[in-house]
């Protein structure tokens, strides 16, 4: 029976994720910062542990309490949105330790029994708002970026321990908690001066029109890339993100 080790799995892709694996007989150990167990399935192959990724002696405990596994799937992150002129730097220091350093942090944290046993698979799930320049989300486009940048050199060096690496880029999710997530983190975006983008903008998205990712194409998309030793580097998940992957090609 595999490990996989899951960020993130409070709501949304995590829980998803986490769900889908077991599923198919896996053993998973989802993680979150408030663990609860009521919201997964009850399973003799579920373990919920505590963990922060922002939080060095956190990975650590949950490292250690894990054990041996055999998948990462870096899932943790929030998004916020505001005109870059006007967003805290504050939050962009946030967005950054979550979804940029938390990512790297956890990683290094679990390579070492990935070269030691020269087998492994780590899984970075970041954003197609990375295909695409849009407004108001170019700071968290900017650190989704950066995991991009940091998961195909981190390929490139571990290749050689036989280790995979891959990305999974999900697109638009409102069925997630992700906009409700979000909401905490808007300080700046009624910036008058971009007072007329911000209306237009919201007008769209609440439109709810065209394609969207559901939690269940990112789950397949991250079995694809945990199974599948000939998957591609990027997987992007969901019907809007295959657009815009197509489009960026």
């Amino acid at each position: 029976m595999k490990t996989v080790l899951i960020t993130g799995c409070s709501s949304g892709f995590g829980l998803e994720i986490a769900r889908h694996f077991l599923d198919r007989g896996w053993r998973v150990i989802a993680t979150m910062r408030t663990p609860r167990e009521d919201i997964l399935p009850v399973s003799e192959h579920l373990r919920v542990l505590a963990l922060d990724v922002t939080d060095a002696k956190s990975i650590q405990r949950a490292v250690e309490a894990a054990g041996p596994i055999d998948v990462l799937v870096n899932n943790a992150g929030f998004g916020a949105a505001a005109p870059i002129e006007s967003m805290p730097l504050a939050t962009m220091r946030e967005l950054f330790e979550t979804n940029t350093f938390g990512t790297m942090a956890l990683t290094q944290a679990v390579l070492p029994q990935f070269r030691q046993r020269k087998a492994g698979v780590v899984i970075n799930v970041t954003s197609s708002v990375t295909f695409k320049a849009l407004p108001l989300v170019g700071v968290y486009r900017a650190s989704k970026a950066a995991v991009n940048a940091f998961t195909e050199s981190l390929a490139a060096e571990v290749e050689q321990f036989g280790i995979r690496v891959r990305l999974v880029l999900p697109g638009r999710a409102p069925e997630t908690r992700f906009g409700d997530n979000a909401q905490p983190h808007t300080a700046g975006i009624d910036h008058e001066a971009y007072a007329e983008l911000v209306k237009n903008l919201f007008a769209t998205f609440a439109e709810n029109v065209g394609p969207i990712t559901h939690s269940e194409d990112v789950a397949r998309a991250v079995w694809r890339a945990a199974t599948d030793p000939d998957s591609p580097m990027h997987i992007p998940a969901g019907e809007d993100a295959e657009a815009w992957a197509a489009e960026q090609r």
